[in-house]
């Protein structure tokens, strides 16, 4: 992100109120825009000095070519470590990488060893994206990223195989119902893995705090409290996100199977399919992104009694990355 950039004088969040959902959902638009994955490491140099320029009084007001700059780091740069975000795992890459993903999930009538492997595929690359996109105040080692993953695994694996074996059995509903189940397996995988995945790549933060700061990005110290918000508001955007994502197609591709795709070839049924969760993720994605503020701001009396005793205006705000 541009507040990666160092200078004595604070960036704006924002060309959108980020007070508002609607300021974020603009936001989140911006920096989920496939378009940014054009951006190269010439671009991110030029957005540097651009943004450099501004926090340093060089620059007096904003102008296009500042909200361009910033855009374009807000997309690609971790705010903590100042690095480019591998391009597969950056939120802009968001509905492009789980495109296929996704799409393989919800396959009708796979068998075991299809389950298994795209179960396995999108909690890899959910770990990717966790690990990716985290709050960088503590790092994590290889021992615990290994356990970390093959607990995720196991979690998403195991709840989809137990549904799957668990719906043919559900003997007193109609068979349209018991449909519609199985169809929404995946979806309860996803959501009951993917909170796993978050809280246990995300662990070491709340175990140890993360990073809080004052309104002109000075660091006051870490704190356990925010990280336990930051990583819950997390996995609950995960929710929100997977949620339309992962019944919405399911549902309508049952619905138009039996209409204007009856009788017609798998082939056409899997474009049909791929287009409806891209079209399902793309809307998404914004809104599920904008329920919480990235940089999130918190009371100074809701936080530790050590952050406490060093400020006695406990209504004064502070802040903290949240993640993604």
């Amino acid at each position: 992100m541009a507040s990666s950039v160092p200078g004595p004088l604070p960036l704006p969040d924002s060309r959108w109120d980020q007070s508002t959902f609607w300021g974020r959902v603009r936001h989140c638009a911006e920096i989920s825009d496939p378009t940014m994955l054009l951006t190269t490491e010439d671009d991110l140099k030029n957005a540097r000095r651009i943004v450099g320029a501004y926090r340093h009084g060089e620059l007096k007001q904003t102008t296009p070519e500042f909200w361009r700059a910033k855009r374009e780091l807000d997309s690609t740069v971790h705010p903590d470590t100042g690095e480019t975000v591998l391009l597969p795992f950056r939120m802009s890459c968001c509905v492009l990488s789980n495109l296929v993903v996704t799409a393989g999930m919800l396959t009708p009538n796979m068998g075991t060893a299809g389950t298994l492997f795209w179960q396995w595929a999108n909690q890899s690359l959910n770990v990717a994206v966790n690990s990716a996109n985290a709050n960088k105040s503590h790092s994590m080692s290889m021992s615990e990223l290994a356990t970390n993953y093959t607990a995720a695994v196991t979690a998403s694996c195991g709840v989809a195989l137990g549904l799957n074996k668990l719906v043919p059995r559900l003997k007193n509903i109609a068979p349209h119902t018991r449909l519609i189940l199985g169809r929404l397996v995946p979806f309860a995988a996803v959501v009951s893995a993917g909170i796993v995945n978050v809280f246990l790549m995300r662990g070491n933060e709340i175990k140890k705090g993360i990073s809080v700061f004052d309104a002109e990005d000075n660091e006051i110290g870490r704190s356990k409290r925010a990280a336990w918000l930051a990583v819950g508001e997390t996995a609950l955007s995960r929710v929100i996100n997977a949620t339309p994502v992962m019944v919405i197609p399911p549902l309508l591709l049952v619905k138009l199977q039996r209409g204007v795709l009856k009788g017609k070839s798998l082939p056409v049924q899997t474009i049909a399919n791929l287009g409806i969760i891209a079209v399902t993720s793309f809307t998404v994605l914004p809104f599920a992104l904008a329920v919480f503020p990235q940089r999130q701001a918190i009371h100074l009396g809701k936080l530790e009694p050590e952050l406490r005793k060093k400020d006695d205006k406990e209504d004064k705000l502070v802040y903290f990355n949240r993640g993604m």
